[in-house]
C-alpha cells in the first residue's frame, strides 16, 4: 500500500496538484466572496420580477452547487427550486421562471441547450461560468452572468460556484444576505484543512485513515434528506472522478423503504462494502433512530460502517464541512489506488465521440 505520508510520491501521483486545490478551498471561498460581491445584477433587468419557481441547470461538477443550494434553502425559500440535468427544461418553465445556467467550462452541451430553451420560453436568466460559449451567449444576448476563474477541473471550483450561486440569489432579492454564514463556513473549512492537509501524518489525519479503510473496498454513502443528501452525492461523485472508484449513495428515510432489503445478497460481495453515514445535528428524531438502527442491522454484513459528522453551527457551514472532508478522502484514496486524481479520461473520450 502507498505511504500517504511520502510527499515525494504524492507529488509524482498528483502532477496537477488536485490535493492542493482541496487544501485551498477556504481561500477559494474567500476569493469567491469578493467575486460575488462585485457582481452587478441590474435592477432594471429584474424590473419587479418575482419568480414562481427557480431552475438551476447544469451537469456534473457544475450541478452540485445547485444541489447544495436546494438542500440549504429548502426550509427558507418560499419559491420551489429544481435542479435540471438535461438538454430540455420542464414544460412549466415560462416568463415567471428564474433560470440559472451553470457551466464551469461554458461549453457543456446540455446546459447550452437548456439556456437556448429558457430564452425561447421567456424565462428570466442569469448565468455562472468561467467563459466559453455560455459567456459569449450572455454577452450577445445581454444576459447578466457571474464570471469565475477558469483553468480548474469543474469539481474543484465548488467554492466559486456555490458562493456565486448564493450571490446571484442574494442580488436578486430571493434570499437574505448570507455573509455571517459564509464567514463561519470559511472558518470551519480552515480548521478541517489544517487537520487533513498532506503534512499531517496518517495517525493524526482522519481523512487519510478513512482512505486506508476504503482501499480495495466499495464505498456506500448514506445521507439524510434535506440535510446531507447533496453531500452524499458529492462524496459518490468525488470517489468516481478523483479516486477512479465505484461508489453508491442514497438517503434516509427513503433507503429504509427499499435498499435496506438489498443487504442480503450476494453475501461475499457485500463484505467488500464500507458504509459511510453522513450525520448532522439537525436530523429529524426518527431519522436519527433510522441511522442508528440501520447501522446495527448492517453490522456483520458490510466490511465496516463509519460515521462522519458535520461541523459548524449554520447549515451552510455544516454542509460545506462534510463536502470538504469527502474531497480530502477521495484524493487520498486516489493515491492509494496509484491514480492521478485529476484526469477524467472516460468523460473526455465520451465528449470526443459525441462531437463526431
Amino acid at each position: 500500500m502507498i505511504n500517504l505520508d511520502d510527499m515525494g510520491l504524492i507529488k509524482r501521483l498528483d502532477p496537477s496538484d488536485m490535493l492542493g486545490l482541496v487544501e485551498n478551498l477556504p481561500q477559494q471561498c474567500e476569493e469567491a466572496v469578493e467575486i460575488a460581491g462585485k457582481f452587478n445584477l441590474n435592477r432594471k433587468y429584474l424590473d419587479g420580477f418575482i419568480p414562481a419557481n427557480i431552475i438551476i441547470t447544469g451537469l456534473g461538477g457544475s450541478a452540485i452547487g445547485g444541489d447544495f443550494l436546494r438542500t440549504y434553502l429548502v426550509n427558507e425559500s418560499k419559491v420551489p427550486i429544481l435542479i435540471n440535468r438535461y438538454y430540455h427544461l420542464p414544460e412549466f418553465v415560462n416568463k415567471n421562471t428564474f433560470v440559472i445556467a451553470v457551466s464551469y467550462s461554458g461549453n457543456t452541451e446540455e446546459t447550452l441547450s437548456a439556456y437556448q430553451e429558457a430564452k425561447k420560453k421567456g424565462a428570466k436568466i442569469v448565468c455562472l461560468t468561467s467563459g466559453g460559449k455560455l459567456a459569449g451567449y450572455c454577452k450577445s444576448d445581454g444576459i447578466p452572468f457571474v464570471l469565475i476563474p477558469g483553468g480548474l477541473p469543474p469539481r474543484a471550483s465548488f467554492g466559486y460556484q456555490q458562493i456565486g450561486l448564493t450571490g446571484i440569489l442574494e442580488k436578486a432579492g430571493i434570499i437574505k444576505n448570507k455573509k455571517t454564514e459564509i464567514k463561519e463556513m470559511i472558518s470551519v473549512l480552515k480548521s478541517i484543512s489544517a487537520e487533513m492537509r498532506r503534512d499531517v501524518p496518517l495517525e493524526k489525519n482522519p481523512a487519510k485513515k478513512m482512505a486506508v479503510q476504503l482501499y480495495g473496498k466499495i464505498p456506500v454513502i448514506y445521507g439524510s434528506q434535506d440535510l446531507t443528501d447533496a453531500v452524499a452525492l458529492r462524496w459518490k461523485c468525488q470517489f468516481n472522478e478523483n479516486s477512479k472508484s465505484f461508489a453508491f449513495n442514497n438517503v434516509f428515510p427513503e433507503l429504509n423503504h427499499n435498499e435496506i432489503v438489498g443487504w442480503e445478497m450476494p453475501k461475499e460481495l457485500l463484505k467488500n462494502f464500507v458504509v459511510i453515514l453522513l450525520r448532522d445535528k439537525g436530523e429529524h428524531p426518527q431519522v436519527k433512530k433510522r441511522f442508528e438502527i440501520t447501522r446495527e442491522l448492517l453490522g456483520g454484513i458490510a466490511c465496516a460502517t463509519e460515521e462522519v459528522w458535520t461541523r459548524g453551527n449554520s447549515l451552510f457551514a455544516r454542509i460545506f464541512s462534510s463536502i470538504h472532508t469527502g474531497d480530502f478522502v477521495s484524493v487520498y484514496l486516489a493515491f492509494l489506488n496509484e491514480q492521478n486524481p485529476t484526469p477524467v479520461k472516460r468523460i473526455e473520450e465520451l465528449k470526443k465521440r459525441l462531437a463526431m
